[in-house]
């Protein structure tokens, strides 16, 4: 982890908010000061090692955890006595957004997606926010509230499925798409990569088609790391990168400390 003993200006000490995005493959931080981001790290695994250095150069006085797997605690245990409030988001953290969903059972990166977007664009809008990661995840936001939403199979998750569920077809790659593709493949490598990148195309153009219909004026937003296969197809729509998911977090986090949650 050597980047955080790069040189960085600072004015301020003791202001900085530590992230900690735990995902389903990959672990995301960020250090955020006055809402900017000051610092990124994307790897594997958060260790004892990490939180000495990070609050070591950082000095974060506040730190949110969100998880998807079961970790979170282990996580938390890392930080406390290097940071001075820790917050691990979870079903009964509260939200500065509505959410009409069973909460017990509804994923931190949603809820943190959620609140980034509402945070960046307004309550007043209406959201449809698909996250394109490990799966493949279409939330609906309007008037600040989480109306509900659908999970499916990521791009990597389906090519692994063929593989795994059958006796010989390979494992195949994704490839970023460009323009229209060619309706069918010449080879078994070609048709299982036309077939599994047009599925989620088809899949993600019909939700973006039917909400547009029933939404005037609807904001489609994309994030999540597979989102860059289709940057060159989606048409008008918002490709939000990682920062709209930490300032969500970053949101939550402060929210919490003003209720004197943490």
């Amino acid at each position: 982890m050597t980047a955080i003993g790069a040189d960085i200006n600072r004015s301020k000490m003791d202001m900085a908010n530590l992230i900690i995005d735990k995902g389903n493959t990959f672990t995301k931080i960020a250090v955020i000061e006055e809402n900017e981001v000051i610092y990124e790290w994307k790897g594997e695994e958060f260790t004892a090692t990490m939180a000495d250095e990070l609050c070591s150069r950082f000095r974060p006085s506040k730190a949110i955890i969100s998880s998807t797997r079961a970790d979170a605690r282990q996580c938390e245990s890392l930080l406390r006595g290097r940071v001075a409030k820790v917050l691990c988001l979870d079903g009964t953290t509260p939200l500065p957004i509505g959410v009409d969903y069973n909460r017990a059972t509804l994923g931190s990166d949603r809820i943190a997606a959620a609140v980034g977007a509402v945070k960046k664009y307004g309550a007043e809008h209406q959201m449809l926010i698909i996250d394109a990661g490990t799966a493949l995840t279409f939330d609906f936001v309007s008037n600040g509230v989480l109306r509900g939403g659908n999970i499916s199979a990521g791009v990597d998750m389906r090519f692994e499925a063929l593989q795994r569920g059958t006796a010989s077809l390979p494992l195949c790659s994704p490839k970023v798409l460009e323009g229209e593709a060619p309706q069918l493949g010449h080879s078994t490598e070609e048709a299982i990569r036309n077939g599994v990148m047009e599925s989620v195309f088809y899949e993600v153009k019909g939700y973006i088609s039917d909400f547009e219909r029933k939404n005037e004026n609807i904001l489609i937003i994309f994030i999540g790391g597979d989102a860059e296969y289709f940057v060159n197809r989606i048409k008008n729509a918002i490709f939000a990168g990682r920062n709209m998911m930490y300032s969500g977090l970053n949101e939550i986090l402060e929210y919490n400390a003003t209720l004197e949650q943490i």
